[in-house]
């Protein structure tokens, strides 16, 4: 397995980047995916310790399932402080603290860790997820510029950088293309809510005739990183937030895939969507035409 910590991810050759009109010096773009490689190595090394130390549980959010450990603020509270030290005039939007606006037009969306249950319960399926955007932390409007998911219980890191493709360690990735619709291994997620699990429940029900088989991995910004590998075919969740999958959409976007919700919709909470472009179009009306079915039912 690669080493995470040495793997070639440092960006030298950007002759293909286009479209950065507000990053004209092309070495900013290398710094900040250097950046968030550095941190999440950093973070994810302290994230690992606190799992073999034990975990604590701090407090549940909008559910009694939905928990936050301290490793969850402590990592958070880490990677905003090296953050901070090397860029302070950023932004910064986290899962486990506030918000805080910046002077650069540079925000930096982070999930401390992606996957919590899976961390609590000792599944090693959890990731260090940082994103740097453009603008301000809304799916809708920003334009990711670098992005990087580690996951430091399997030393497996994926970056990506706008323009300049996606990796896992040093091999670059590309998504599976020409898949059938029937072939499709799918990916989802369930919320915390009971009754948003439910309504979950009944749109895989009514989809998993339609495909392959369908995959539960427990971390939104995994499952993104999958496609991008070609681990998963297509990703679907609703109720995602920013940070869950900020990293994931351009590490998927830049291996090939297309990320977004229904018709031209841009990915948010409504739904996010990701895979090959032609599997998309073939997904998105039938994922379409189940979310009208359950209507009634939807949260």
């Amino acid at each position: 397995m690669t080493d995470p910590a040495h793997s070639n991810t440092d960006l030298t050759d950007l002759t293909d980047l286009t479209d950065l009109t507000d990053l004209t010096d092309l070495t900013d773009l290398t710094d900040l995916l250097n950046l968030a490689r550095e941190t999440a190595l950093t973070a994810g090394a302290l994230a690992k310790r606190r799992r073999a130390e034990g975990v604590e549980i701090a407090a549940s959010k909008s559910s009694p399932e939905d928990v936050v450990t301290q490793a969850d603020r402590e990592t958070e509270r880490l990677i905003r402080r090296l953050l901070a030290e090397a860029r302070p005039n950023d932004g910064f939007y986290g899962e486990e603290s506030e918000a805080s606006g910046g002077t650069s037009g540079l925000t930096w969306v982070v999930d401390p860790i992606d996957g919590t249950v899976n961390y609590l319960y000792g599944i090693p399926l959890y990731a260090v997820s940082i994103a740097v955007v453009e603008g301000s932390a809304d799916p809708a409007t920003w334009r990711a510029l670098a992005g990087v998911v580690y996951n430091p219980a399997l030393e497996e890191l994926y970056t990506a950088a706008a323009g300049r493709g996606a990796f896992l360690g040093s091999r670059r990735l590309q998504t599976n293309t020409n898949v059938p619709l029937h072939l499709a291994l799918a990916g989802t997620g369930f919320g915390y809510q009971a009754e948003r699990r439910q309504w979950q429940a009944d749109i895989v029900r009514g989809l998993i005739g339609d495909v392959r088989d369908i995959r539960r991995l427990g971390s939104a910004a995994l499952d993104l990183c999958s496609v991008a590998a070609g681990r998963l075919d297509v990703y679907f969740e609703r109720g995602l937030n920013p940070w869950d999958h900020a990293a994931g959409a351009l590490i998927a976007r830049e291996a090939g895939a297309r990320v977004g919700g229904l018709g031209d919709d841009r990915e948010g909470e409504s739904l996010v969507i990701a895979a090959d472009p032609g599997l998309y179009a073939r997904f998105e009306p039938v994922l379409a035409k189940l979310f009208e079915r359950h209507a009634a039912c939807a949260v």
